[in-house]
């Protein structure tokens, strides 16, 4: 499209001045054709319903425009200068077949060079009939670390083998086909290269229950920078961190989340922050980026180091800084897909190490304890409400909790309706301001399944937290309020240990102990606004410690 924009109106100019010159067309559309077929035939019509922001496609469809613009008056006035001195029909026939000719070859390289050729977004997310049955995984695991890895190891053995027995129908044809497919287990899927065609021929099979569009991002002339904070460190917790008493867990109760690791899917994360930097795992299974492929944790945007940063920073800006963390980046500018969700859920669940098979190579064992999810699936990405939910459940047998932001187009009733949040077995979560009222852009329920959600609430409104570069800045969302979610059942888990992998026990701890709020209850049905109220950190591990 970039393309498009750029060569139409210089070949314009030169189609219109040889179509008043030349007895017969012919040799024009010979000249025209190609250089606007290209872009046409491999066009990505799916990017066009995408809704961006900030640098991004919008920047360069106006810096195509303004060259176009420029291009197609520097090519009038050449023309016109070029036609004055011949005013014989032979010249300007001449002239404008040069023209034409040059404009052509001229659209072809700018269009096989900056305007980024190909199908890149033209994929086909599969998914079969046959999801596996959890049912078979042990709920009588002794409690604590020991029993979350048994659970864990048998969840990824179970869905593996479930998987390559499903698939292998499908895979043996897609070989035989030459089709490029990744195959996926924690939904049983399959990921394929294909337009129309293999749609149509996929949509046959018996074996495959639905097709959804799993489109990547086209590259952009020049990646937009990651967003930089201003704002100097933090001198003490900000209100964030005192509002639901974190602070009073650190120096009360000497607990900051150690024990606890923490996983994120996001933009990425700055592993060099000084806030950020100490808490990273490390090892060759604690970062992945099927995007870019680097390999040590970056942000090229800036959202997912501000999420983290509220989950476990130092400095007193995160809710368990003594948590560590690994990370994965599902989103490329702001952009993800099924697949790519997938990716790094398959990551959280089995991490691998770089280059691995997620099949093969992946080590339960090292699954995080508690993952935070401030993204969300819409049917623009791909995704349809379900397609999800066999890896949200896969996390809950699992004994891995999957906090998710409840979504940001409040203040509409209903409005909780995109993947993960809609899911039963997903902790969705609402946001709140300083003085713990219900902001009006956080995501209210039912979900579309009638589910009250969200199901609790944590600040979201203003918070200070990291940015790329070292720096700090403030940002609002629910997805700034997810991450406070998941601090917590990291310092719950870390002051509780016998805790660890009892998702339901614990979902009913963060409920129980709250800040009761009542704001906006009556407008979408009880609970659908913040749910059972705003998480106290202070007050859920004072008391399981009594408890315990």
């Amino acid at each position: 499209h970039l393309a498009m924009l750029l060569v139409l109106p210089p070949l314009g100019f030169a189609a219109a001045a040889l179509w008043a010159v030349a007895p017969r067309p012919g040799p024009l559309l010979a000249l025209l054709a190609p250089a606007l077929a290209g872009p046409l035939a491999l066009a990505d019509p799916e990017e066009v319903t995408l809704v961006l922001f900030g640098r991004d496609v919008p920047f360069w469809v106006a810096v195509a425009a303004g060259a176009s613009l420029a291009l197609a008056l520097l090519v009038g006035l050449a023309y016109a200068l070029l036609v004055a001195p011949r005013p014989g029909p032979a010249g300007r026939r001449r002239t404008g077949l040069l023209t034409a000719a040059a404009v052509a070859v001229a659209a072809t390289a700018v269009y096989a060079w900056p305007g980024q050729p190909g199908l890149h977004g033209d994929r086909l997310f599969v998914v079969l009939r046959a999801q596996a049955d959890l049912s078979a995984v042990p709920a009588d695991a002794p409690p604590g670390q020991a029993g979350r890895d048994t659970r864990v190891r048998a969840v990824h053995g179970l869905l593996v083998a479930h998987a390559e027995r499903t698939q292998a129908p499908l895979r043996r044809e897609l070989d035989r086909l030459r089709l490029s497919y990744t195959p996926y287990y924690l939904v049983n899927a399959v990921e394929v290269a294909g337009g129309p065609a293999v749609r149509a021929w996929l949509g046959r099979r018996a074996d495959v229950d639905r097709i959804l569009p799993s489109q990547r991002v086209r590259p952009l002339p020049a990646h937009p920078g990651p967003e930089r904070g201003s704002v100097p460190t933090p001198a003490a917790p900000p209100w964030n961190i005192t509002q639901i008493g974190a602070d009073r867990v650190w120096s009360e109760f000497g607990i900051r989340g150690a024990g606890i690791t923490v996983g994120t899917s996001d933009s990425g994360v700055d592993g060099a922050h000084p806030a950020l930097a100490g808490g990273y795992r490390g090892g060759d299974d604690s970062w992945y980026d099927p995007w870019a492929g680097t390999t040590t944790p970056r942000d090229r945007g800036g959202h997912g180091t501000h999420t983290l940063g509220s989950a476990v920073g130092a400095g007193g800006i995160g809710v368990a800084p003594d948590a560590q963390w690994v990370g994965c980046v599902n989103l490329d500018r702001n952009l993800g897909s099924p697949a790519r969700y997938l990716d790094c859920l398959q990551f959280m669940l089995a991490p691998f190490p770089r280059g691995g098979d997620p099949f093969a190579d992946g080590r339960p064992e090292r699954a995080p304890h508690v993952l935070t999810n401030s993204w969300g699936c819409p049917a623009v990405e791909g995704c349809d409400t379900s397609v999800l939910g066999p890896a949200t459940a896969a996390f809950a047998a699992a004994g891995v909790f999957f906090v998710a932001a409840a979504g940001n187009t409040g203040p509409e009733c209903g409005s909780v309706d995109d993947p993960p949040a809609v899911y039963p077995d997903v902790l969705s979560v609402g946001a709140v301001d300083r003085a713990g009222q219900v902001v009006d852009f956080s995501s209210r329920g039912p979900t579309p399944a009638g589910a009250v959600k969200p199901d609790v609430a944590a600040p979201g409104a203003g918070i200070l937290s990291a940015l790329p570069g070292g720096g700090y800045g403030e940002l609002s969302g629910t997805s700034m309020a997810a991450p406070h979610v998941a601090g917590v059942v990291a310092l719950l888990w870390s002051a509780r240990p016998a805790l660890i992998g009892d998702v339901a026990k614990t979902r009913e701890v963060l409920q129980t102990f709250k800040t009761a709020t009542g704001t906006g209850e009556a407008l979408c049905g009880k609970g659908n606004t913040v749910g059972t109220g705003v998480v106290d950190a202070y007050a859920v591990v004072a008391a399981t410690r009594r408890d315990g």
